[in-house]
């Protein structure tokens, strides 16, 4: 509905009210923590504009990974605007913003606070894989601490990866943060790469009943999950009884469609991650569900 990952898209979300802020997150050259959706500048999302200084031999930055760009780099690209294509669904949907930059984490901890959003939660995505050194995981989950915690944010604050050694790491490093385990058909195929050693069957060894699923569950819980988020694809009655049997919450992601998302109301998922969260409203509020309170500049809390 807005560009993605930017402070005009969670200003929109906390007014629409939502029960959490999804956003992901790198680390700068520099080591600022900086919010976007891939590793690298996606030209889907992202242009570029001019040098952040005459000459710079880094640009264009379009293509380049966060990790090896500066924050004044990054802070001269133009994230308000989506490529065109004929494939892409949000050009219908998402109202363009040009001019608008890629935030700081601590910009979006600094927003809640001044919209004084007391209740939705901060979860936050960091975006590794097994390519990575521990070491720079470990560094990245600690960043992201250091901001949200210097924010008085951390309890109400969870920490996502689907690189489970990001869990690991928060479970040291920000133990009282909530720890997501995030799963998808991609990374169970790669099984232990992206599992931080935890002995997660791959996708071909699921049956059609919870047993099946016992591996994923089990070794979430291993790595210290204190949620479970499955895709939508994957996601199924088997797998969300096995996860609640073990005391797992189920987050399912990302679901879109309105019938979709009053299927999985039914087969009992806890939360729903979604790019509409207008739609789930309706959804919720068609079934008599509480609905979380919308914040607004300029005016107090209200629930509605």
């Amino acid at each position: 509905m807005r560009p993605e990952n930017t402070l005009p898209a969670f200003e929109h979300a906390l007014a629409i009210g939502v029960d959490a802020l999804e956003l992901d997150v790198g680390l700068t050259a520099d080591g600022v923590v900086v919010i976007n959706h891939d590793q690298s500048l996606s030209d889907v999302t992202i242009r570029d504009t001019a040098p952040s200084s005459p000459g710079d031999p880094m640009f264009p930055y379009v293509g380049r990974r966060i990790r090896d760009l500066t924050f004044a780099q990054i802070q001269t690209v133009d994230a308000g605007l989506r490529r065109q294509g004929d494939a892409d669904p949000f050009l219908l949907t998402q109202l363009p913003l040009p001019g608008t930059r890629i935030p700081t984490l601590a910009q979006v901890c600094a927003r809640i606070e001044r919209l004084n959003a007391r209740t939705p939660v901060l979860s936050v995505e960091l975006k590794t894989d097994p390519t990575w050194a521990d070491a720079d995981v470990a560094r990245l989950v600690a960043a992201v601490a250091e901001v949200v915690g210097s924010r008085g944010l951390m309890g109400r604050t969870r920490l996502l990866g689907f690189d489970w050694r990001v869990l690991v790491h928060a479970r040291r490093l920000a133990p009282e943060a909530g720890r997501v385990a995030l799963l998808e058909d991609k990374t169970l195929r790669a099984a232990a790469d992206w599992f931080a050693g935890a002995a997660v069957a791959d996708r071909r060894g699921f049956g059609p009943d919870a047993a099946g699923w016992s591996g994923a569950v089990s070794g979430a819980i291993s790595v210290g999950a204190t949620v479970l988020s499955p895709e939508r694809s994957i996601t199924c009655p088997e797998l969300v009884a096995e996860a609640h049997r073990r005391g797992l919450p189920v987050t399912v992601w990302t679901v879109n469609d309105p019938a979709e998302m009053a299927a999985f109301i039914e087969l009992g998922a806890d939360a729903i991650v979604t790019d509409y969260p207008d739609r789930l409203r309706t959804v919720m509020d068609a079934r008599g569900l509480p609905l979380p309170p919308r914040y607004r500049a300029g005016s107090p809390a209200y629930a509605g």
